[in-house]
């Protein structure tokens, strides 16, 4: 047996032949578009609350559920930007890169924008935990929905989209 090189262009054709040989299921492309459109209507009622100031926010306000003191914290502005308006930018955004349409895109560009938001939702989301559990003290139930379909929808990505662009090796 020897360890001859590869010929050139072989990790080309194989990488081409990845990505003609994984299509995500039907299951996957509606899940991911149901989660990010989840994700869209809780990161909507959100922003609303922000910018009514809480008033008609349907959850607990004391004790370790307390979303009026998560939503109301130092911490939910980045930037001077409300946490929940930039949820709601990226629920836009995935809702888009999510659709069937996108899955279904042939610009790779599409795919790649999708595995990358999905990874800076859950930095976001690991950090916005962080800020609940170990320095507030309190989680809100509204945003916990965000992070765990922040989390399914990582998940679903992470194995697919790799696999869709050549990125994955059997």
């Amino acid at each position: 047996m020897t360890d001859a090189a590869p010929e050139a262009g072989a990790v080309d054709a194989f990488e081409d032949e990845a990505e003609d040989d994984y299509t995500p299921s039907r299951l996957l492309v509606v899940a991911t578009f149901a989660f990010a459109l989840i994700g869209l209507g809780l990161s909507i009622y959100m922003t609303y609350e922000h910018y009514t100031g809480n008033k008609t926010l349907a959850c607990s306000k004391s004790g370790w559920l307390n979303c009026s003191l998560v939503t109301t914290s130092k911490y939910s502005r980045v930037l001077g930007i409300p946490v929940a308006v930039l949820g709601l930018v990226q629920y836009v955004a995935m809702s888009a890169l999510c659709s069937p349409w996108a899955w279904r895109a042939r610009a790779r560009a599409v795919h790649i924008a999708r595995f990358a938001l999905s990874i800076v939702g859950m930095v976001s989301v690991l950090w916005l935990m962080t800020v609940e559990l170990v320095i507030l003290g309190a989680i809100c139930e509204y945003c916990t929905g965000v992070h765990v379909v922040t989390f399914v929808l990582f998940v679903l990505i992470v194995q697919s989209v790799p696999r869709m662009l050549g990125w994955a090796r059997r």
